[in-house]
């Protein structure tokens, strides 16, 4: 299993021994997009929703989601996250909304996965909310775009 750090010499599933890493501040960006009909875009930016601000929510389930990133993926460390951000830019011509978060800590190891835990969590919050009106929804493009700190150095997404 050259070259995955998540499995032992045997080939079992392991977690990532990072004692002895340098304690470095350590910042994810992770973007993502969710695609609707109009009219349901329309409805979130309007505030018209009955179950309330869609947005406000999602941004809320999204912070709590990259704090319980290490409760989802099995072997992703818990950490003591310092900041988490998720902003939302509508795009009325693609009629979707893009989702950006970024998450920071000082720390032994990155916050990627915790970055996309929250667009994740914020677009499937968004679904949730919404999914009476438009099941059509996709949620599409979830990827890192932007990695800082530690011992890979810095990584931006082309």
């Amino acid at each position: 299993m050259a070259g995955f750090t998540h499995f032992d010499e045997t080939g079992a599933a392991a977690m990532v021994d990072v004692s002895t890493k340098e304690v470095t501040s350590r910042t994810a960006t992770a973007r993502g997009r969710i695609v609707m009909k109009g009219e349901t875009l329309a409805m979130i930016l309007e505030g018209g929703h009955k179950k309330g601000d869609v947005l406000g929510v999602a941004r809320l389930a999204g912070i709590m989601g990259a704090k319980k990133t290490s409760d989802l993926i099995p072997l992703c460390h818990p950490l003591g996250l310092s900041k988490v951000s998720v902003d939302f830019h509508p795009n009325g011509e693609a009629s979707a909304i893009d989702i950006e978060a970024t998450a920071k800590v000082t720390g032994q190891t990155g916050v990627e996965m915790e970055a996309l835990t929250a667009v994740s969590v914020a677009a499937l919050t968004i679904y949730d909310m919404c999914k009476a009106v438009d099941k059509g929804m996709r949620i599409e493009a979830v990827r890192l775009t932007h990695k800082d700190g530690g011992a890979s150095g810095p990584f931006e997404a082309t």
